[in-house]
């Protein structure tokens, strides 16, 4: 009798509980996420909007838009499970170790702390009262930038493994009238192919399967807008990507009345995941930025953040350089590439780039085909080694750089004939081949060494190597994993443990060598993400350098990143002026693939005076706030513009992106953005080819008030295709 009543009074004391709802406040500057749990303990979702004034007024919010009642139509759940009572797409999918598939969470108790890096954490505890089954959410939310990341914590203790079929980093919840997704299609030297479409009844998937190189068919970037499209200076939005380095997956879902549930996180495809108890699984993040005000202020405060918390130096300096891929491909020796130190030299770029076909001895890298993974100099081509090489470009004035592949292998190889189980294959089927090449098995605790070493064994050697190009260029086909099947985990883990290997390795370079330069290049686009950015200074957006090309993709890449993490080459895959081409990759990090030295007098005069140019602007392009003023989607030409935080000084961009002679006739004045009204400034031209004048006086004093309301005409023509403006205060 007195164990039924004690059993009563802990029921009575969860209802309670239960009953008295709890309101969790997700909020930044600009924005707020009210959580609330319903009578019978559900987390749900009930507000995703401007701030509240009060407080004291949160509680009436659920009651306002009907979003308190379990038995509503709208299913608001802030982490949908599956197996029980919910029917639309669940975040988290399981199976119980004793073979049930449901899943019921409920709200045990939430802490905030605010962190070191400006942010405050807010932590949620879920459990399922069934099973001995335990949730974390966690939303990071930095309050100036309007930032939030979001990831969860998996965990259990029962007797056996738990199957995770489906394990979200965020379950996200809008309501709203109508809904438009921007996304991005990705094809090599296509990247960020922009798709704008509304939101229709059903769900919308976006993802990736490829394991390595993940981005190369789709992007992970997207953005959604709420009651109507995308603007730039109006309108809700929320923009950001998942922070993880292999397959990713969107569902969108827009249920009867409207509203839309949005769940990120590891593609599931192929990757379900015995979780052991005690293991605790960690999703990654999804990092995405809100703004009331149109995507300009979000990119802008995206830009903010990765800078201040994400990209390794996001705050300090790039190198300008001269890479000789394009000049010499695998055809070089140590005089060719001497010979292009001089180039280098006279351009005025920082370092020397060398980059594939300097390696390997039994197989020679003459060609995409054969030596990946053998990371010896190559004899014939480099008799005095790589540190000859440094030291030659000491002595001319540059740094050096190299480029690297580590987690790739050539079936022709020593490599390959000596670790046929370090690659990724199932040893019965035929291999199949992307590049002429395989991926080494990351989730192999040897692999991480040996690539670990090749990084290792370059810049102990040659301490004074400022400089790495990382390359990623094949994708997981006949995914299996010997070290998998040898250590008995289930070969579904093998695209999770592949990224993680990786990060590993990671962690490893970057506690050694923690301000070394690399770039991540993935055969242009393949990868881009804010978990590898926190080891990596750059990345290489696509192969295409067609500079018309680029305006486009560059356009598009800078609604999520700032500047100062893309690399931008001038090359000759164009017929456009180098002037146009020099001024488009100036809008990033600078960058040459040319031979410097066939260039016509007047060229190179140009692309001297246009290096010292950009040495005196780059801290505006890559620290300072951007704005695009004028689209090349809606217009006959590109504007973009840079501000320093001071609003003394800018620079704007000006591109033709349209060259059929009649659609050139006139170009209307171009409104400036971000400078400060009361203000008085000089435009002046940069970039002036040898033989032309400017068309703008730098003695004309502008008030900021005038070139943000009236604008000045930037003079695009068929003529003069490319114009860069310098503003600066008068003092």
């Amino acid at each position: 009798m007195r164990r039924i009543f004690l059993i009563a009074i802990v029921l009575f004391l969860c209802g309670s509980v239960y009953a008295q709802e709890t309101i969790i406040p997700i909020s930044t500057s600009n924005n707020l996420m009210l959580l609330e749990t319903s009578p019978d303990g559900r987390l749900n979702t009930v507000y995703f909007g401007e701030p509240l004034a009060n407080e004291s007024e949160y509680a009436a919010v659920s009651r306002g838009y009907n979003l308190r009642d379990n038995n509503s139509a709208i299913n608001n759940a802030t982490y949908t499970t599956s197996g029980t009572w919910n029917l639309v797409e669940p975040a988290i999918e399981v199976i119980q170790s004793d073979g049930n598939t449901s899943l019921e969470l409920k709200y045990v108790s939430h802490t905030a702390e605010t962190t070191s890096d400006n942010a405050v954490l807010t932590t949620i505890v879920l459990e399922d009262a069934q099973y001995e089954f335990q949730v974390k959410l966690f939303y990071k939310a930095w309050a100036n930038e309007n930032v939030i990341e979001q990831w969860t914590e998996i965990q259990h203790k029962q007797k056996d493994a738990v199957t995770l079929k489906k394990f979200a980093s965020a379950n996200l919840f809008f309501t709203g009238n109508e809904f438009y997704l921007t996304s991005f299609g990705n094809e090599w030297a296509k990247e960020m192919q922009r798709n704008e479409e509304k939101l229709t009844r059903g769900i919308k998937s976006i993802d990736s399967k490829l394991g390595t190189r993940a981005h190369l068919l789709q992007s992970p970037n997207f953005i959604l807008s709420f009651d109507g499209k995308a603007a730039e200076n109006n309108g809700t939005v929320v923009l950001g990507q998942l922070a993880w380095s292999s397959n990713f997956r969107y569902d969108f879902e827009v249920d009867p009345q409207g509203n839309v549930r949005f769940i990120a996180g590891i593609n599931p495809f192929a990757s379900e995941y015995e979780l052991q108890p005690g293991e605790v699984f960690k999703t990654p993040g999804l990092v995405y930025v809100v703004s009331h005000n149109g995507t300009g202020e979000a990119s802008r405060n995206l830009h903010s953040w990765a800078r201040d918390y994400r990209v390794l130096d996001g705050n300090g300096e790039r190198l300008t350089l001269l890479n000789n891929w394009e000049a010499t491909y695998f055809d070089f020796d140590e005089d060719k590439l001497t010979a292009l130190f001089k180039d280098a030299k006279e351009l005025g770029v920082d370092l020397f780039l060398l980059d594939d076909g300097w390696f390997a001895n039994k197989y020679p890298r003459n060609g995409d085909n054969a030596g990946l993974g053998d990371w010896q100099e190559n004899k014939k081509k480099l008799p005095h080694g790589i540190g000859y090489l440094v030291e030659e470009a000491t002595k001319e004035g540059i740094k050096f750089g190299i480029w690297i592949e580590p987690e790739m292998v050539n079936p022709k190889s020593e490599l390959y004939e000596n670790h046929i189980d370090w690659v990724i294959r199932q040893p019965e089927r035929p291999e199949k081949y992307f590049r002429n090449q395989l991926v080494l098995d990351l989730s192999n605790p040897e692999v991480q060494d040996f690539v670990f070493g090749v990084v290792d064994k370059l810049l102990s050697e040659n301490p004074e190597l400022a400089f790495i190009k990382w390359d990623c260029n094949s994708v997981i086909y006949n995914a299996h994993s010997a070290y998998l099947e040898e250590e008995g985990i289930p070969q579904t883990h093998i695209y999770i443990e592949y990224t993680k290997g990786l990060y590993n390795v990671m962690e490893r370079v970057r506690e050694k060598f923690p301000k070394v330069p690399i770039m991540m290049c993935s055969g242009g686009g393949g990868r881009g993400d804010y978990e590898l950015f926190k080891y990596f200074t750059e990345f290489w957006p696509s192969d295409d350098t067609d500079p018309l090309e680029r305006v486009f993709m560059q356009w598009n890449y800078s609604y999520f990143f700032p500047s100062i993490v893309t690399d931008c080459h001038v090359t000759d895959w164009s017929d456009l002026s180098l002037k146009y081409r020099v001024d488009v990759a100036s809008m990033g990090k600078l960058g040459f693939d040319i031979v410097a030295h066939e260039l016509s007098e007047n060229d190179l005069a140009f692309a001297k005076q246009a290096v010292q140019n950009y040495h005196s602007f780059k801290d505006v392009v890559w620290h300072g706030n951007q704005y695009r003023l004028v689209s090349p989607y809606k217009n006959d030409f590109a504007s973009l513009m840079y501000v320093n935080d001071e609003k003394s000084r800018a620079v704007v961009f000006n591109y033709l992106s349209n060259f059929r002679y009649m659609q050139t006739a006139s170009v209307l004045p171009v409104k400036f953005a971000g400078l400060d009204p009361a203000k008085k400034y000089t435009i002046k031209e940069l970039n002036v080819y040898p033989g032309r004048r400017s068309r703008f006086d730098t003695e004309k004093v502008y008030s900021g008030d005038f070139l943000m309301k009236v604008g000045i005409n930037p003079h695009i023509t068929l003529y003069s295709t490319s114009v860069i403006l310098e503003v600066n205060e008068v003092e």
